[in-house]
Parts: C-alpha cells; structure tokens; sequence
C-alpha cells in the first residue's frame, strides 16, 4: 500500500478525495500537507433550510489541521465550498468533520478536549503544535457545548463560599449541593449581586424548596438569602467559625503575649513561632510537638486559656440537639466573658448575633468543608493553566471538575 493509499485509508474526511500529499520537515518531526478537493454530487442540500441547491456559488481555499497521521502533523489544503440556496443564498455547504469556521477538524477539536481534561494548557498545545489561545477556544468550546443549563429542580440544601480569583481583592463565589458535590453556580464577586441570579434561576418554586444554606458569616450571603429564600435555615459552618477565632484571638493574644515580653528574647521567639502550633488540631500534635505545645501553655495563662476555649468551641459543632448545644455554649459563653482577655471576650459578643446559624448545624448536618475541597482544587486549575484571563473559561473547568456524583 502506497503512502497516498495509506492516508487515504486513514482519512475519513467525507465528501472530499485526495488530490495530492506532500511530506516535509526531518525524521523526528514530519509534515504532512494533504490537498482535499471535493466529490461530486448530484445533490447538494441547504444546511440552514434542507432545500436542494442549485449548484456552488464560490469556493475557497483553507489550512486545516488534522489529528497527527503516523506521528506526523498533518495539515489539509480544503477547498470549501459556498452553496447557492434559492431561499437561504450562499450558504457554506455543512460538513460532519468540519465546523462551519472552524481551523481545526472535529476529531483534532474533540482529542485537544479529551486531553485538556488531565494536562495544563501549555502542555497540550506543545503536543499537538498548536497555540495556547487555540488550545483554550478549543476546550472551551467543548465545555460550552456539554453543559446545558444547571437541573436545580431537586435542590433543597446548597452550600456557597467565596474564593480568591488573583492574588489582592478580586474574588468570585461558588455554590454547591453538597451531597452530590455538584458546581450548581459560580459568578464573579462576593456581594448579594453575585449571587443573586442563581435564586432567579431558582426561581419562586425552587427558592420555597430550599430548606438550608451553609456559608461563612458574610453578611451579603445571609441578607440575599434571607430576601429570597425567608424559610431556609442558616448553617454557619466550623471552619470559618475557628478559622475566624484563630485569626481575631489566637493570633492577637500571641502576639500580644510576645509584646510583653519584649525584654526577654529567649521567651518572646518562643511566643513568636509558636504560630503553626497553636493553630493545629490538638490530636494531630505529637511528640517533640506535645512537649512544646505543653511547656508553652504551662509558661502563659492567657494562651492556656484561649487555646482551651479554642478546642471546647469546636464541641459545639458535635451535638444534634439543639437545646444541648445552646446550654454549652451558654457555658463557653460565660468562661469567655470571665476570662477578662480582651480579644476573647469581643470575639465572644461578635459571635452570640450568629448563635442560631450556629444552632441549626444540630438540625442539618451541613459544612463547607466540600467548598474548601473545591477551593483546593481550584488553586490546582489556576495553577495548570498559569492563570486565566477568560473568567467564563475558568468557571465552565470548575463545573467541569464537579459534575456531581449520580444519584
């Protein structure tokens, strides 16, 4: 079999033979350019209307690039044809391997989707000698036309969360039903406006359907949600809780602990790299750790007391009771009151306003500890990617990394 034959046999580009093939480049990068010219027909059909042409109004001639043949890139010379429609006018007669404007064919399109699924951007294009922008157009074509609009038909519980879109100030917000793990919704922003449109995609029936939400105490979250959905329970999750009592009391205590001892630098570094220490789960500080860990709470009082309360306001999230729950925490309450440091006690009067979101976690189990996996994962799509300029781009691969698990 000729080489001809063999790209023949190979081709597949219906509608169209082989006119001519040239090779070039060297032995470890072949080219093939594959001239196309098309076969006759007696009936030539209107893509827009399926009424029978009258015959070609023009031709044109393009480069379009084709899966590799035998490790080579194979390039195809197409002379496209223009139909002329008695109805419709010049019409670009329809081919099944080739979309309408499209510089690639429809196998090329649909293997640069397959393998932008699991390799950066970058490296997919170096593969197939493409750029970087037709690679992406590629993928994100592909991702346009899978996704049809969101089922939110049978959503009764969400949970929302914001993420850092660039280092500084610019965030977006994600919302998903978290038993299935599935991307419902993600918009640039993190006031009321951003989210808005996913209640009126909701709309009045889904909106009455809902029974709860879990979200961080945000208080552009809760007042839209309260606006739309007045019924559906708020379900602050722990995460945040204590992500927000290391931050405004952990932190500041430490820090002004070591102020104090300014004028003894042995105690005062102790202090000040004791950071990464105070802030872990008591159960995952061992050996060399503990030792440490215990020395330094023995030696300070206000951090004993602080990281104590730390550990005990993480029980809370453990009883499925509610008037339990609200009997300890009256009592963390008062311990945080009495302890006369000023960080835990402001911390303590901020937090009783959200008591109830706090409560309702007994009634529904909910936790946004799926939304940091999928900020997690996020980070890692930014990462493959080098950043993304297109934000519709970047939001279409999260829902494409969270489809949601089948019910």
């Amino acid at each position: 079999m000729s080489q001809t034959d063999l790209i023949s046999y190979l081709g597949g580009w219906e509608g169209y033979r082989i006119a001519k093939v040239t090779t070039s480049g060297t032995d470890k990068q072949k080219r093939f350019e594959i001239v196309l010219v098309p076969r006759f027909q007696e009936k030539l059909l209107c893509p827009s209307c399926g009424k029978r042409c009258t015959g070609v109004h023009d031709t044109s001639v393009r480069l379009i690039r084709d899966l590799p043949i035998l490790d080579a890139q194979t390039y195809l010379r197409v002379r496209r044809r223009r139909l002329w429609c008695p109805r419709c006018g010049p019409v670009l007669e329809a081919l099944p391997w080739l979309e309408k404007y499209a510089r690639v064919t429809a196998r090329l399109a649909e293997s640069v989707a397959k393998l932008c699924c699991v390799l950066p951007i970058k490296q997919v294009a170096e593969f197939y000698g493409l750029s970087w922008d037709q690679v992406k157009e590629i993928d994100k074509r592909s991702l346009q036309n899978g996704f049809g609009s969101v089922d939110l038909s049978d959503v009764e519980v969400i949970g929302m969360d914001e993420f850092a879109l660039r280092k500084g100030h610019d965030y977006a917000t994600v919302i998903v039903e978290p038993h299935r793990r599935k991307v419902l919704f993600v918009a640039t922003g993190r006031g009321r406006e951003s989210i808005r449109p996913f209640f009126q995609q909701l709309g009045e029936e889904g909106c009455k359907r809902l029974k709860a939400v879990a979200m961080d105490m945000n208080g552009a979250f809760e007042t839209e949600v309260k606006a739309n959905c007045p019924q559906a329970a708020i379900v602050y999750d722990l995460f945040h809780v204590v992500a927000k009592y290391s931050r405004e009391v952990l932190d500041k205590v430490r820090n002004a602990e070591a102020d104090r001892l300014k004028d003894d630098k042995k105690a005062r570094k102790v202090i000040r790299t004791s950071r990464w220490l105070l802030l872990r789960n008591s159960r995952n500080v061992k050996g060399d750790d503990m030792l440490r860990l215990q020395e330094l709470l023995e030696a300070n009082q206000n951090l004993l007391t602080v990281y104590l309360l730390k550990e005990d306001l993480k029980q809370l999230w453990r009883f499925r009771c509610t008037e339990e729950a609200k009997l300890f925490w009256e009592q963390w309450h008062r311990r945080a009151m009495e302890s006369n440091i000023e960080q835990l006690t402001t911390f303590a009067k901020r937090l009783q306003p959200y008591l109830q979101g706090i409560l309702n976690h007994c009634l529904y189990q909910l936790h946004t500890g799926i939304l940091e996996g999928i900020n997690n994962k996020i980070k890692v799509i930014k990462r493959m990617a080098y950043g993304f300029r297109d934000h519709d781009y970047f939001f279409l691969k999260i829902r494409a990394a969270f489809p949601g698990i089948p019910g």
